[in-house]
């Protein structure tokens, strides 16, 4: 059934709002398939705005409070999130129209161009975002299929996280996530990081090395980072330490850094040295597609970012707030690093999401946070998002705030997050900045818009 799936023309999505569903099902309407689609998010009005985005890119879009696919649709595409117990899918049974999974179609439409799969545990969104404005700047209209907005896409009033462009490129980012990395056939393969995030460091060796197997052309890997390294095929290939793609005389200054590639000068309008590593990835790419280091340069000079990483929501009374999705231990230490420059002080805030996976990176997670913080900085978190289904919450945030207690960390917690800025009022300095981490959760969005007008009517 999966052989001939871009032969159909009306497709179903349960879940479309998620970032990676609603991507393919905007991929799939760019390209003059009829899409609909239903979300339990849209079973209250909270979401409107997410739903009238597709509905302007010509997706139907229902709530679930009840099945809405009929016999006119001819393919359910589902997600990994997406129980059998869905109405959707048992609707789908009954009228025997054939489910597929989003990676089984993700990896169809990639098998149908010429393909750059991001991978690695960090980084994927951000290389993506950066790659796809490398390349847009540099006359190559790449199509995009990814996680996350990008904020030159979103200003044009889009959800931001896809583009249907007129050249055979595709660029997507390859999620080991739900183990669907393993399910892509793509011309050039790249992968940034290896750290445990959802997966063990086994599974993962295993996901990465079907995915290497997998690659046609070009497989590109990071040999700074050690795990990644052991993967590498051809090292003037790769990028980091060693290669012809290594950055040098790194430096951030504020809200830029700044390095040295071949003795071309690189800025960008972002922070971290985890940045300058996805930027390298993006240079190691590019150089394939026949781009010179100055090309790369002057277009990385404009790049926009994307939305929620590392984003710069404003400053009020000397607090700088920052909205960003780290979400695992190497995340989130990479986060608050590169917040440190920045600010004599660093108040960094957290919402855990998932019981299950907060169980399963506690340990490294509070290892991390205590290892990233200067003395004079705080962690904060309020309780785990709970995004439904069948769980046992046997876990809660303040379980971790009281690890972070135990290694000498000033940690608090304020179970919710809507109390957060009057418990922080007394901890604000003149020169500080907030943190905000979290993933999963759409109102997020909003969260950050309402930590910046609670600053200022402070």
């Amino acid at each position: 059934m999966t052989d001939h799936i871009l032969d159909k023309q009306r497709f179903f999505f349960a879940g479309v709002a998620g970032a990676g569903m609603s991507a393919i099902a905007q991929y799939l309407s760019g390209r003059g398939k009829q899409v609909s689609g239903s979300d339990r998010l849209f079973n209250t009005d909270a979401n409107d705005h997410t739903k009238a985005q597709l509905e302007a890119e010509g997706i139907h879009c229902f709530d679930q409070l009840k099945a809405q696919i009929t016999e006119q649709d001819e393919v359910l595409v589902v997600s990994t999130a997406i129980e059998d117990t869905n109405v959707e899918v048992a609707r789908a049974k009954s009228l025997h129209i054939p489910i597929i999974t989003r990676a089984q179609l993700l990896a169809q439409i990639c098998a149908s161009k010429k393909t750059i799969a991001i991978a690695g545990t960090s980084g994927k969104s951000t290389t993506a975002a950066m790659l796809f404005h490398l390349l847009t700047q540099n006359g190559i209209d790449a199509s995009l299929i990814t996680g996350a907005g990008i904020v030159s896409l979103i200003k044009q009033g889009k959800i931001g996280n896809c583009h249907v462009g007129n050249s055979d490129w595709l660029i997507i980012e390859a999620d080991e996530s739900d183990g669907s990395l393993v399910q892509y056939k793509p011309a050039i393969g790249v992968l940034l990081s290896i750290d445990k995030d959802h997966k063990e460091l086994s599974e993962l060796h295993e996901i990465f090395s079907i995915f290497k197997s997998n690659t046609q052309e070009h497989f590109i890997v990071n040999r700074s980072h050690t795990l990644a390294a052991s993967y590498s095929t051809d090292t003037t290939l790769d990028f980091g330490k060693g290669t012809p793609n290594e950055g040098h005389d790194f430096r951030q200054e504020g809200f830029n850094i700044y390095f040295d590639v071949n003795g071309v000068a690189m800025h960008l309008p972002t922070i971290g040295t985890h940045n300058m590593e996805n930027a390298l990835a993006c240079i190691a790419v590019a150089r394939q597609l026949g781009l010179n280091e100055e090309q790369c340069a002057a277009a990385l000079s404009s790049y926009p970012g994307i939305y929620r990483r590392h984003q710069l929501l404003g400053t009020v009374n000397g607090i700088t707030v920052i909205d960003d999705y780290a979400h695992n231990p190497a995340k989130i230490a990479a986060s608050i690093e590169a917040c440190k420059p920045v600010a004599d002080k660093l108040i960094a805030w957290f919402q855990p999401h998932g019981f299950a996976p907060t169980k399963f990176i506690r340990t490294e997670l509070v290892e991390e946070i205590s290892k990233a913080l200067r003395p004079q900085d705080e962690m904060w978190m309020s309780e785990i998002y709970y995004a439904g289904g069948t769980t046992t919450k046997d876990i809660s945030a303040a379980d971790l705030i009281e690890d972070l207690k135990a290694k000498g960390i000033n940690a608090f917690f304020v179970a919710d997050r809507n109390e957060l800025i009057a418990a922080m009022k007394p901890h604000f300095t003149d020169d500080c900045i907030l943190l905000l981490m979290g993933a999963r959760d759409p109102s997020l969005e909003q969260f950050g818009d309402k930590v910046m007008s609670s600053l200022q009517q402070q």
